[in-house]
């Protein structure tokens, strides 16, 4: 059971955009967003995969960085918008120069108020398909894969994190609540295709399997290539409830977490407890 003692409600937000393949002007936008969602009052903001860049799969080598780089851009960037929101800012996947120039790693960085970075996570299962309107996208092919599940403890809660194709893999969100997740955070870049369908059935189920709260991020609308996205930023309750939801279009989503009803969850229907595999 959690321990609620001594916590209080948390505001949280999640932002959505429309990101182009200009780096400057898509931060610049992060920025203004981040800037919102502290003025409504969140302590946590999620952006969405991609936040600094939605081109060409191949054309994000030119801007990877090196992770820890406090001069690099994005990082720079990151670090100034958390500070100056006083936010704990999560970037949900910008790429990581890796071993190999030609597939950086796609890698989420979590900010503290302060500015310094907290916690990274690389993204684990990449998404090669070819899709029914003919549609291809091949990420493996530009971008190296991570291995490790994490879990990082910012402001009083456990917080799992993901990136996009990662939701559809349920054994990462099962290794995530093991090691005390109690919110699960998915930036995404859903296409339109498989979102309209998927994107509601997948984040409400890892909601309820792993009896956590969700906070998805998404990019939304039509990117450099023809490229298009879903949408639907989103935060689901442990129950599996959407309690706040993003409409079309660039926006924000808040929501406040309350510990208590984790606690209830998992009291009235201990499914953790019960696991036999």
């Amino acid at each position: 059971m959690t321990d609620t003692r001594g916590r209080a409600p948390l505001r949280i937000a999640a932002v959505q955009l429309q990101c182009q393949d200009d780096v400057s002007e898509n931060l610049a936008r992060c920025r203004d967003w981040v800037g919102r969602a502290a003025e409504r009052g969140a302590k946590l903001v999620l952006l969405p995969e991609n936040f600094a860049f939605m081109g060409p799969e191949a054309d994000k080598r030119s801007i990877a960085e090196q992770l820890g780089d406090a001069s690099a851009p994005i990082q720079r960037s990151l670090s100034e918008m958390a500070k100056a929101a006083g936010v704990v800012l999560v970037g949900g996947g910008f790429p990581e120069a890796s071993g190999d120039e030609r597939r950086p790693f796609n890698t989420l960085v979590v900010y503290g108020s302060d500015g310094a970075l907290v916690s990274t996570y690389r993204k684990i299962h990449l998404f090669d398909v070819r899709l029914p309107d003919g549609s291809e996208i091949s990420e493996s092919a530009a971008t190296t894969a991570g291995r490790e599940p994490r879990v990082v403890d910012v402001l009083g809660y456990k917080l799992g994190l993901s990136i996009c194709y990662d939701l559809r893999f349920p054994e990462l969100y099962r290794a995530l609540a093991d090691r005390g997740a109690e919110l699960l955070l998915v930036p995404a870049a859903f296409t339109l295709l498989t979102g309209k369908d998927h994107w509601h059935v997948l984040l409400r189920a890892r909601a309820i399997e792993a009896q956590c709260f969700v906070m998805a991020a998404a990019q939304w609308g039509t990117h450099p290539k023809g490229r298009t996205t879903y949408g639907h930023s989103l935060v689901a309750d442990p129950w599996g409830t959407v309690i706040a939801e993003a409409s079309d279009g660039p926006g924000l989503v808040v929501a406040e977490l309350d510990p208590a009803v984790l606690e209830r969850v998992r009291a009235n229907l201990p499914s953790l407890r019960h696991r036999v595999l």
